[in-house]
């Protein structure tokens, strides 16, 4: 049974950080792509960023702002979010699904975790 436990996330103001965590478990964790989403109210999920045998891809929009890792002995996935900005609030998960942008579709998403910046 595929498991992703999301945490980290929070109220920040515009320019602050945030230090997303992903466990996961269920499946080969180490040799699959993992990814981070985010969806925002009313909107479909996007993906932000994308972690492939070292290889880091990311959103136009959180390139220099995001750093993305991936820790194959604890199978956990991190998101360091910042420089936040409001447009960055949203429902944050991971998935071991390599799509950057809109449209990203997976089957167990998890609960996720809400990110908000707001002054």
């Amino acid at each position: 049974e595929v498991q992703l436990v999301a945490t980290g996330g929070g109220l920040v103001q515009p320019g602050g950080s945030l230090r997303l965590s992903c466990v996961a478990s269920g499946f080969p964790f180490s040799t699959n792509c993992m990814g981070w989403f985010r969806q925002a109210p009313g909107k479909g999920r996007e993906g932000v960023a994308t972690i492939d045998e070292g290889t880091t891809t990311y959103l136009d929009s959180v390139k220099g702002r995001f750093t993305i890792s991936k820790d194959t002995a604890k199978n956990t996935v991190t998101l360091q979010m910042n420089n936040l900005q409001p447009e960055d609030t949203g429902m944050y998960y991971c998935a071991p699904v390599c799509w950057i942008g809109p449209g990203a579709k997976y089957v167990f998403w998890g609960q996720g975790t809400q990110v908000t910046v707001s002054s």
